[in-house]
């Protein structure tokens, strides 16, 4: 039996007020698949039961929003991006920032670590001097449980297939029974807090580079706009923020301005004193 319209909406409304997520019609299937475990779990039989409850029990609420974000990521995902920083990005932020050696770099919507992760073995295999500079990575998440995943750092045989190759999994990863858990020198550099990104933010430093990637594909225009209005105000001056392929600014935000390098793309706040040259 498919679900009743009026749940649909119910959870239509809630993940859009709580999590900006659009869940567009069409979609019950995807909130039957991925409610029903949690309805399992509590000892409902039909999902409309559980979404019942959620004005007597709203320690639920958390757990059906939660369940509707989507966490589909890999290491090193799409590549170029990573390749873009290798060559083009930090070489340059690292003049930038000689003076004061310090770099910060924000993973939102990290899900369970693969990004934080790959931007860690990144720094460390391709930059040694970084060791003395105080280096630090935010990753934040809406889902407190994804954030539990990504603390632990130990990642399927599936997982760490995506996107990794063999001298890597052996250079930064230690067997732990079916698993493979990342070394403590990478780990440590990523500290992970939980954030929704349409709700009140805290207290953040300024970023030099910041991953919004597959995020915004969620989220309406006002929404987006509403981000990338805040998202500006963390960036540093010459920072770069890589949004998913499939994403833009364009009538959203003009207050970002698109880099094109040769196989990338990533955005900066606009600026006219801005000396961060695009090169071809």
């Amino acid at each position: 039996m498919s679900l009743e319209q009026a749940a649909f909406e119910r959870v239509q409304r809630l993940v859009y007020s709580l999590a900006g997520i659009v869940l567009e019609n069409g979609k019950e299937y995807l909130v039957e698949a991925r409610l029903a475990p949690i309805a399992k779990t509590h000892g409902f039989t039909r999902i409309e039961e559980l979404i019942a409850q959620l004005d007597i029990k709203p320690d639920l609420i958390a757990q059906v929003v939660e369940a509707m974000t989507t966490n589909e990521t890999s290491f090193f995902r799409d590549h170029r991006p990573f390749e873009l920083i290798r060559t083009k990005i930090m070489p340059e932020l690292l003049l930038k920032r000689e003076e004061r050696r310090t770099l910060d770099i924000w993973c939102a919507a990290c899900s369970s670590g693969q990004e934080p992760y790959s931007v860690a073995m990144l720094l460390h295999d391709n930059f040694p001097e970084l060791a003395s500079w105080r280096v630090r990575i935010l990753a934040t998440d809406i889902s407190s449980a994804i954030l539990e995943r990504a603390r632990c750092a130990r990642f399927s045989q599936l997982e760490v297939n995506r996107g990794l190759g063999a001298a890597q999994l052996v250079k930064h990863f230690h067997r732990e029974g079916l698993q493979w858990e990342l070394k403590p020198e990478l780990r440590n550099m990523v500290n992970f807090t939980q954030l929704n990104l349409i709700a009140n933010w805290p207290i953040l430093p300024t970023f030099d580079l910041v991953f919004l990637r597959n995020v915004m594909i969620y989220f309406d225009v006002e929404t987006k706009r509403k981000v990338l209005a805040k998202l500006s105000e963390r960036v540093a001056q010459g920072g770069y923020i890589f949004l998913g392929g499939g994403e833009s600014t364009l009538n959203i935000d003009t207050n970002l301005e698109r880099v094109e390098f040769e196989n990338s793309a990533c955005y900066r706040v606009a600026s006219p004193s801005s000396n961060i040259a695009a090169r071809p």
